[in-house]
């Protein structure tokens, strides 16, 4: 690869230095802040060779490049371009700087909710077992079994401020713990429990006279979303100006002393009661949206849900889904609409992987297509469908119409962040109706994209010239031997697709598997070199027989841990043999600190292997064999 031409034509697609802002690179990614996006032609930019992908996400352009070789495109980037090396904070504080107010403050909302997300999905579809069994079998719905599974069930949904007030301090800079409890205080046992106040006159809720001119009704906020994050906001601020303010001698107790009381009066005074009713207000409307017309509403917002994707604001919808969760009824109705649009692209991607003649097109397509399938959409919306824009209309057509019958069926779910096929888990009481929502979701999508779109004949004549060079000047006698990747983390082995990251669930970085570790350990592979370390030491790049070139990717997002609860033993260029420790890592610190601890084993350059095969899932032990490739003596 001419790293040299890389960079060169990938500054001037970007449009030069005017149209750049900022610069850094992760394990995999060259991030860019620029001017104005809509001065470069995205498809040239995917076409240049040796970037693998392009998207972009919360204000940064993102070039997938791949592991080894993503460092010196970025050093000859610098060099061509004259600007300075900036680490990826300098470059996402770029990025949000630049967003609108609005998106930041939806990005805000989904920074808060995404890694809750395990907790309320595990409940809820915990919640829908159990309430499935008591109706299957009557005699177990009184059972002590009963009882305690339910009381387990219900705990997340009970306790839910307090989660939400956790994840918002952490998103707001906070004290977690001084979250935590502002959270208690809003759903303290000494006041009236949220739900049972619908039911009392006002005249009968007690409240507290301070000063006497300082009412605060004695009433508990469970249930509620909005006050709690709002609350923790203004706690973050407080906490933040009195560090700066109160001496350090006494900045241990008098900050957190103040902090808390001063929030607490605010948000049971004043931000509980304002926003709880506003809350209630969106709720109701949220419903009338879904309702209206007999379901016209629902199928408006089924067409338009993937452009809320697009545009970085559907986290905005989990607030809505925590508050119909958090009702008197406890039903989600608005994740019907969510899972009919998200299956609705799946589709539409899938027929363009199985129309398109391009081989990069069918490699990105077909898997992006089972991750949306399993409610993943980022990588067929922004992959596949709005590259070629046909069928994202088609999967919008597709997704209206299942949101329609979705309101129709009166389609209620008991979590969120749940859509697509495993979204029976969570609609048992409707199994059928879901299905068919889900049935003609991708029928009208899959059929209109077939029909409708047509590759360019540019597109279809684009090849993988490297791939067929190999085949051609291959020597026909030569016997294949077999080369094997042997699993570098003791754990359990995943799927790809079911990778929580989106990059790599596609497999726009190569094709691979997740190992979902148990130890803290990572060691080679194989004999190799490492071809490359990433400064936060959470990934390793690592050459090997036959020129196998793999990327270990440590937990999700877990850059931005920065090296913490990181230790690499090895450099860039080290010769390192198959089994020698290369890493280890800390399991509890990057849980705690909200990431996911799946590790990401890719052969970034599996287009080279067509025989390339995976033999091992489920439980395994380091050294075990993971993954084979098949490739000629040298």
């Amino acid at each position: 690869m001419d790293y040299a031409k890389c960079a060169k034509d990938i500054y001037e697609t970007l449009g030069g230095r005017s149209n750049l802002v900022s610069a850094a690179h992760c394990a995999t990614r060259l991030r860019l802040v620029t001017v104005d996006n809509s001065k470069i032609d995205m498809k040239k930019l995917e076409n240049i060779d040796g970037v693998k992908g392009v998207f972009s996400n919360n204000g940064q352009l993102q070039l997938i490049i791949g592991t080894g070789t993503v460092n010196k495109v970025y050093d000859e980037f610098l060099n061509v371009s004259g600007m300075t090396a900036a680490t990826k904070e300098d470059v996402k504080a770029a990025a949000a700087a630049g967003q609108p107010v609005f998106k930041r403050m939806i990005k805000a909302l989904g920074d808060v909710f995404v890694p809750i997300l395990p907790a309320i999905v595990a409940s809820g579809l915990m919640m829908g077992l159990v309430e499935a069994l008591g109706k299957a079998i009557p005699s177990f719905a009184g059972s002590d079994w009963y009882g305690i599974l339910d009381l387990m069930a219900n705990t997340a949904f009970t306790f839910l401020p307090i989660l939400i007030a956790v994840s918002a301090a952490r998103v707001f800079g906070g004290n977690i713990f001084l979250g935590a409890v502002i959270g208690m205080i809003m759903i303290h046992p000494s006041l009236i429990n949220a739900w049972s106040v619908g039911s009392m006159d006002a005249a009968d809720i007690p409240v507290w006279h301070l000063f006497g001119v300082f009412p605060i009704r004695q009433v508990g906020y469970q249930g509620h979303v909005i006050p709690v994050i709002i609350a923790v906001w203004l706690m973050c601020k407080i906490e933040k100006w009195l560090h700066k303010h109160v001496p350090e001698m006494i900045d241990l107790f008098v900050t957190p002393l103040c902090t808390v009381l001063l929030t607490a009066f605010v948000t049971l005074g004043i931000i509980g009661p304002i926003f709880s009713t506003a809350e209630s207000y969106v709720l109701e409307f949220a419903g009338w949206i879904i309702t209206v017309g007999h379901g016209v509403g629902a199928m408006i917002m089924g067409a338009l849900y993937p452009l809320t994707v697009v545009c970085g604001i559907h986290h905005m919808y989990n607030v809505i889904e925590a508050g119909m969760l958090s009702a008197v009824d406890g039903l989600n109705i608005w994740m019907p609409i969510a899972s009919a649009a998200n299956f609705a692209q799946g589709a539409a991607c899938l027929a363009v992987g199985l129309k398109s003649k391009n081989i990069k097109t069918k490699s990105v397509a077909i898997p992006s297509s089972l991750s949306a399938a399993l409610g993943i959409t980022e990588p067929a919306i922004f992959g596949v469908n709005l590259r070629f824009v046909k069928p994202l209309v088609c999967g919008m057509i597709g997704g209206a119409a299942g949101a329609l019958l979705g309101s129709i069926f009166h389609i209620g779910a008991t979590s969120y962040g749940v859509t697509g096929l495993p979204g029976f888990l969570i609609t048992l009481d409707y199994t059928v109706q879901y299905a068919i929502v889900l049935a003609v979701s991708f029928g009208i999508s899959f059929v209109l994209t077939w029909f409708v779109w047509k590759e360019d004949a540019e597109d279809a004549g684009s090849t993988n010239s490297a791939a067929v060079e190999t085949e051609d000047t291959q020597d026909a006698q030569s016997a294949p031997a077999e080369k094997a990747l042997f699993a570098p983390v003791k754990g359990n082995v995943i799927d790809r697709e079911e990778i929580p990251d989106e990059t790599f669930a596609a497999g726009v970085l190569g094709d691979g598997v997740g190992i979902v570790p148990e130890a803290g350990e990572v060691v080679a592979p194989f004999d190799g070199e490492i071809s490359s370390v990433t400064d936060t030491c959470h990934a390793i790049g690592i050459t090997g027989p036959s020129e196998m070139e793999v990327l270990i990717h440590v937990g999700i997002d877990t850059v931005n841990m920065k090296g913490d609860g990181f230790e690499l033993f090895v450099s860039e260029g080290d010769k390192v043999k198959a089994g020698q420790k290369l890493m280890t890592f800390d399991i509890a610190k990057i849980k705690a600190a909200g990431y996911s601890t799946t590790t990401a084993v890719l052969l970034t350059n599996s287009d080279d292997y067509p025989d390339f095969r995976i033999i091992k899932t489920g439980a395994t032990d380091t050294m075990e064999k993971l993954f084979t490739i098949e490739a000629g003596e040298a």
